[in-house]
């Protein structure tokens, strides 16, 4: 019997692009449920009642939370085909630490940026891009940050940093000049068709943001 994999999701979420991402690389056929964060679905209620966010994997009728977690348990369960963690124990310690770096450091700077204006904006956008110097360092000469192969690191990243160097209203401020290996492996990986199949059209991004925006200062 074929497995059945649900993605509880939403088409913006970052952390929903990553496990996206996992499932197109492992070749895995899976139903992506979009979720309404003012009406959630009991089924969304019943399989995360902790944090109740998304995205949350169903596998088989069994919850898998947290995008880091989700696409380890991906990785793992589905090890037959294209591995996203390497097999030394050395390097896959590696890996966990940069990938946990995106997730709490990089993403939190990432957020800033989306939800402020003005001065705390700018100063988020600073920050951002000293992650990014960082991360520089990190990726060299390589392909991907795991070496030859697309892996975690690819996966926890590329979803913060696609939208700020390719939609036209973040005004394009990741520049190949500063940052040429950064913005390459960004094209590399938008190469890939499990990454560029995740990614909305820029109208759409535009759309939601204006509105989101809108809705923040109105409150």
């Amino acid at each position: 019997m074929a497995d059945e994999v649900i993605l509880l999701n939403f088409w913006l979420s970052p952390y929903g692009m990553r496990v996206r991402i996992a499932l197109e690389e492992k070749g895995i056929k899976y139903e992506n449920r979009e979720e309404d964060f003012s009406n959630k679905s009991p089924l969304f209620l019943q399989m995360n009642p902790v944090h109740k966010k998304i995205p949350v994997l169903i596998h088989n009728g069994k919850p898998v939370c947290e995008s880091l977690n989700v696409v380890e348990y991906i990785d793992e369960v589905w090890n037959h085909h294209s591995p996203l963690l390497p097999s030394d124990p050395y390097q896959r310690a590696q890996a966990r630490f940069w990938a946990n770096y995106v997730d709490t450091k990089v993403n939190e700077i990432a957020l800033r940026f989306w939800k402020t204006e003005g001065e705390e904006k700018e100063a988020a956008k600073r920050e951002f891009l000293e992650c990014l110097k960082l991360l520089e360092k990190q990726l060299g000469d390589k392909p991907y940050f795991g070496g030859d192969k697309f892996g975690l690191v690819d996966v926890a990243l590329i979803p913060l940093v696609y939208g700020f160097y390719t939609y036209s209203f973040y005004n394009y401020f990741i520049k190949d000049a500063q940052y040429p290996q950064i913005t390459a492996w960004v094209k590399r990986c938008a190469e890939r068709e499990s990454v560029s199949k995740c990614f909305p059209e820029e109208q759409k991004v535009k759309e939601f943001v204006s509105q989101k925006k809108k809705n923040l200062n109105s409150d």
